[in-house]
This record gives C-alpha cells, structure tokens and sequence, in this order.
C-alpha cells in the first residue's frame, strides 16, 4: 500500500492518500492501494474512517491520462477493478468522513462524495473538469452529486463553474463544516470518534437506511425505517441506552 498510509487514532481508522508530488492524482495504483487499505484489519475493526490527503491536496482528480488511449472494453475493466473502489467506499457500514484540503477535483471530489460527510479548511478548492475534457464524473460523481445539492445545482456546477471554494460548498450543503487552514484532519478525527461512539448497530442501519432513501419511494422508506426499529429496539445497546436514560431522568426529577 505505498500510495495509502493507514494509523489509528483510537476507534478512528485514518487513510491518507500519500502521493503529494503528483498531488495525490488516483492512478489506478493509487485505487488499488486504497482498495487493500479497505480490507486491512485496521480498517475493518474501526468505528469510523476519515479519508485525507497528504501534502497539499486532497487529490486533483483523477489520471485520465491512464485511460484516454483505453478501447471501451479496457474502460469497462476498470470500473470493475480499481474504479470500482469509490464504490467500496461508499458501501463501508462504518460511517465515513472526508477530511478535504487543497485541490480536491474531478474523481477527488467524487471520491470525497462517496464519503458520508466532508468537512474543508479554507484551503479547500473544489470543481468537476471532466466536461470540459469532453468527458463526464463516471465513479459515481453524477448520481451523488445529484443526491447531495439537486439536479439544478448539480447540472450548475458540472457545466458552469470550473471551481468552488469551500465557503460556497458549504453553503450548497457539500460539506459540513469549514474549518481554519491546517485542522481538518483533527476536526473529521473528532467527528469520527463520535460516530465511533454510538452504538456500531444502530450507526450501520441508520446509514443504510438513509442511503437507500433516494432510490425508494416514500412507502418503502417508511417500511425500511419502521423495520430497522423493531430490529434496533431488540438490542442490548437500546436496552443499556433506555436503562441510563431513565436513571439520569429520576436522578433529575430527584434533584428538582
């Protein structure tokens, strides 16, 4: 994994992206390192996962460069290679957090969207110039985009806007928070150990209810959540969680 550093802070599994000369570009080596660093046990054992980037960026995108003389059989090998990591990404039961800084374009930013939640420092640039390449954002770019500022918004900054910077994502809804230059990666390290902190059961149901929302109708939303709850309310974690609950609440009513 020479392109992917992992260390634990904690609950917290910590992936750096660490090829800064190239300010951290996604080769197809890149992907493939990240894909290992998804199945190390480090990894697997985590309450939660910040992606980050080393050096100077979160990453400029991706080497198109790789596949611009590919045949379209090649391309489709791909997707289910190394392309298919941001996917991977995505379907982690652990809740995931971007920890974004510098450039973080094309398939960075799509990778960053394949995340849960993303906070940016000021640093932060953000854009899509894959349409300007005569190309689109192919892992899973269009489809989260979508789901995360609406297709007005999204078609906006897809053929509009060659770059963002954090302040405004923030203020569409693509990242959580914006923090000073230099505590980002503290910041999503925080925000992870408290989802780490929460029951693992409750966290994993609730993040795959809520990504199953978009493609459901309203009625089998309904039916995901009220299902998930009669599961979720059998568990020890309720249990333990209701039972000191009510002790704090008489301990409450007690001192009043």
């Amino acid at each position: 994994m020479a392109f992917v550093r992992i260390r634990r802070e904690g609950p917290v599994a910590v992936l750096v992206l660490d090829r800064p000369e190239k300010l951290n570009a996604l080769s197809t080596a890149l992907e493939r390192d990240l894909a290992l660093a998804l199945e190390a046990e480090e990894v697997r054992a985590a309450g939660a996962v910040v992606l980050a980037g080393a050096g100077r960026a979160f990453s400029a995108g991706a080497d198109v460069h790789e596949l611009r003389d590919q045949t379209p059989e090649a391309i489709w090998s791909y997707y289910l290679e190394s392309g298919a990591v941001y996917e991977r990404v995505a379907a982690l039961p652990q809740p995931t957090v971007a920890a974004i800084h510098g450039y973080c374009l094309g398939g960075g930013l799509e990778l960053a969207l394949a995340c849960d939640l993303r906070v940016a420092d000021e640093t932060a640039v953000f854009g899509f110039p894959e349409v300007g390449l005569g190309i689109l954002p192919s892992s899973g770019g269009t489809v989260r985009l979508v789901a995360a500022v609406g297709p007005a918004r999204a078609k906006e900054l897809l053929l509009l806007r060659d770059r963002f910077d954090a302040r405004e994502a923030e203020r569409i809804g693509l990242v959580t928070a914006v923090v000073r230059a230099g505590e980002v990666e503290s910041r999503a390290v925080e925000m992870a150990r408290r989802l780490a902190e929460l029951p693992p059961l409750a966290v994993r149901v609730t993040k795959a209810a809520v990504d199953a929302v978009p493609t459901a109708s309203r009625e089998a939303g309904l039916l995901i959540e009220r299902l998930a709850y009669g599961m979720l309310a059998q568990t020890e974690a309720h249990e333990r969680a209701t039972a000191a609950f009510d002790e704090r609440s008489g301990q409450s009513r007690g001192g009043g």
